[in-house]
């Protein structure tokens, strides 16, 4: 007596990609529900099911959907926005403040159906996927009919959908409760990164997902700056530094893992952890080669991602694992290494087990769920087919297929493209959708582009000082008599700073931009060492608001940004036209004076050699007010002995720029 399924796979070359990567070259398959019942000679199968479908396969590779190990998928709407740039500077200088202007839910579902179409079309049948507004990815990716790792990102910083780390972290506990057992979904909790999330962040994100028994996504060792700005703050390489916090207690994901040692790789192995290797993603961004065949050899399960379409810019598996098949012959030296079988086993088995969903899907077994596709092999660039080595069929599919060969897919036991005709979404309104959104976003960046101002601002973290400085600099000859002048009874000082000054101005095409001045202050004590580093931005634009007796200046303060990153990616963020750089041994005093508070700066600049100079500022909020100080500040000049001293009326760049 037969049994009855709901779809009879037949006359098919199934590549079932189980633990002995078993071949039925004329197999047959059912499935009933959402999961596959039996996978067999088909002979056999025949005689024991019976379908209400029969699905003549007509020799096609029958095979486990795609696993995209690591994705955005939302960022379909960012693709070819920014390109050929640094990880830092196109993330930080591009991405995030393109999301902080347009992310919003109708973004972020608008682009997950995108890439829900872009991903069944070239075969996958599972992502894995960290980002904003994760509800509205879920949502989006159960509307397509996909099966999805979704992660709600956790930063120590705002993010579009949340306004602090703890509202992050609430929304992502109510996410996960909301989505746990959903047949297509697992919610995950994603703290970006390390150097985005704090040390508590890690441990907190971590207790969550054990608390939930949900995967936790990150990203690992990208990039060989992030691995040295580690050592050199933590004192540890990445790996290590996360363990200490309690990270690898969770089901880790960890995306890319480009820079881990022998050592880091045990240790994700023995924590359990999956690795998504994203071949073109570090490729483009220069991020490196990741240690993949070292990976494996120890044991760890590898799987391949496309990361997000921002920075591929696509979603093409197919081209993910041949990617990873040559690269690491190339890096190993060895033709050998990463054979098509073992590449094509981490696009689906292994890809599974990485995302710890391998006892869903990931293999054509008893009990996976029906997450299949159909590849013809029969377009010419696929022409002819050898049968004398087992190995040519997954040859074929990594080394000579294309996404453009998927015809049929099918996701936990139903539909989604047949024929290659989708299922589950328009593609034709997406793409008119898509086009609407990105003529807004070229808009932004066209006026954002014309202006520094914008460009700084578009950093985060950029003020404006609306008040005034009433200023006067004079070239002197010396420091001692200026140290013994501040020692007058008239002179309250406050506090006293000692620091070494490094400038690098930054000058562009169009003069009325200004000028732009990155500089780090290195905190000196009274031994002489660098206790401490602070860097900051500030615009510069033209310098003199009015003038007063004996050349004391009115200038207005300019727009101010911390600058959290190094002088490079400033260089390469704003392209200036020219670069000067300025550095000066500055003593710092803040007095009171007439109880009015003054800061005297005494200088000497030592790039380029100019000498000694000593500087008199105020804050000022009006101009009776900046009169008044003008008067004190020509009264400081003679109490400290430097009347007589050439008066300079120009900034140190205006200087070395004559």
């Amino acid at each position: 007596m037969t049994q009855q399924v709901d779809t009879l796979f037949i006359n098919a070359h199934i590549l079932t990609m189980d633990g002995d990567l078993t071949q039925h070259p004329s197999g047959a398959l059912a499935v009933k529900d959402d999961s596959i019942v039996a996978v067999g000679p088909e002979a056999g199968m025949k005689r024991e099911y019976t379908a209400k479908e029969t699905v003549d396969c007509k020799g096609r590779i029958l095979m486990p959907g795609l696993i995209n190990a690591h994705t955005h998928v939302p960022m379909t709407l960012l693709r070819g926005i920014a390109d050929d740039l640094r990880l830092d500077v196109w993330l930080q200088g591009y991405m995030w403040p393109v999301e902080k202007e347009f992310a919003s839910r109708e973004f972020v579902h608008l682009g997950t159906s995108i890439a829900c179409a872009e991903l069944i079309r070239s075969g996958v049948t599972t992502f894995n996927d960290m980002y904003f507004y994760e509800d509205e990815v879920a949502k989006a990716t159960a509307q397509a009919g996909m099966r999805g790792v979704c992660g709600q990102s956790i930063l120590k910083f705002p993010t579009p959908d949340a306004k602090s780390y703890d509202d992050s972290m609430e929304q992502a506990r109510d996410y996960i409760k909301r989505w746990k057992d959903h047949p297509l979904i697992v919610p995950s909790i994603a703290p970006h990164a390390p150097y985005t999330c704090t040390e508590d962040i890690l441990r907190a994100t971590s207790e969550l997902a054990q608390e939930f028994d949900v995967p936790l996504h990150t990203h690992l060792a990208e990039t060989l700056f992030e691995v040295e700005t580690m050592r050199n703050e933590n004192g540890m390489p990445v790996i290590p530094y996360v363990k200490k916090h309690g990270l690898l207690e969770a089901k880790v994901i960890a995306a890319h893992c480009v820079h881990v040692d022998a050592g880091e790789i045990r240790t994700l192995h023995h924590a359990g952890a999956g690795i998504s290797h994203n071949p073109s993603s570090n490729l483009k961004l220069a991020s490196g080669f990741a240690p993949v065949t070292k990976m494996l050899d120890v044991g760890l399960n590898v799987g391949i991602g496309t990361d997000g379409p921002a920075s591929n810019n696509d979603l093409d598996m197919f081209e993910e694992v041949r990617l990873a098949a040559f690269i690491a012959k190339a890096v190993t030296n060895d033709p050998t290494s990463l054979p098509a079988s073992q590449a094509l086993l981490m696009g689906t088995r292994l890809g599974a087990q990485a995302l710890h969903i391998g006892h869903l899907t990931g293999s054509l077994t008893p009990g996976r769920r029906a997450d299949l596709i159909l590849v013809d092999l029969s377009p010419l660039h696929n022409s002819p087919s050898f049968k004398r080595s087992a190995d040519n069929a997954y040859a074929q599919i990594v080394y000579a297929s294309k996404s453009t060969d998927v015809s049929d897919v099918m996701i936990n036991g139903k539909w989604v493209m047949r024929d290659k005709k989708l299922l589950t979404v328009n593609e034709d309104e997406l793409i008119a959708q898509a086009a609407d959104i990105a003529k807004k976003i070229d808009s932004f960046l066209v006026d954002r582009e014309q202006s520094v101002l914008s460009k700084l601002i578009a950093l985060g973290g950029s003020m404006e000082e609306e008040s005034f400085e009433v200023q006067v600099k004079v070239r002197i000859k010396g420091s001692d008599s200026i140290v013994q002048a501040l020692m007058r009874d008239e002179i309250d000082i406050l506090y006293e700073r000692h620091y070494s000054q490094h400038d690098a101005y930054f000058g562009f095409d169009d003069p009325s931009q200004g000028r732009l001045r990155f500089r780090e202050d290195d905190f000196v004590d009274e031994k002489g060492n660098i206790t401490n580093v602070r860097a900051r931005l500030t615009l510069l634009g033209v310098r003199r608001e009015g003038e007063f007796e004996n050349d004391v200046l009115l200038s207005r303060s300019r727009f101010l940004a911390p600058a959290t990153n190094s002088l490079r990616f400033y260089r390469e963020y704003f392209k200036p036209a020219s670069e000067v750089t300025i550095e000066k041994d500055r003593l710092r005093w803040f007095i009171k004076y007439k109880d009015t508070e003054f800061y005297v700066n005494l200088d000497k600049v030592t790039t380029p050699d100019l000498g000694y100079f000593v500087e008199v500022k105020s804050r000022t909020w009006s101009r009776k007010d900046a009169d008044n100080k003008a008067h004190m500040v020509s009264e400081l000049l003679d109490l400290l002995g430097a009347s007589q001293g050439e008066v300079v009326t120009k900034d140190y760049i205006e200087i070395v720029a004559e």
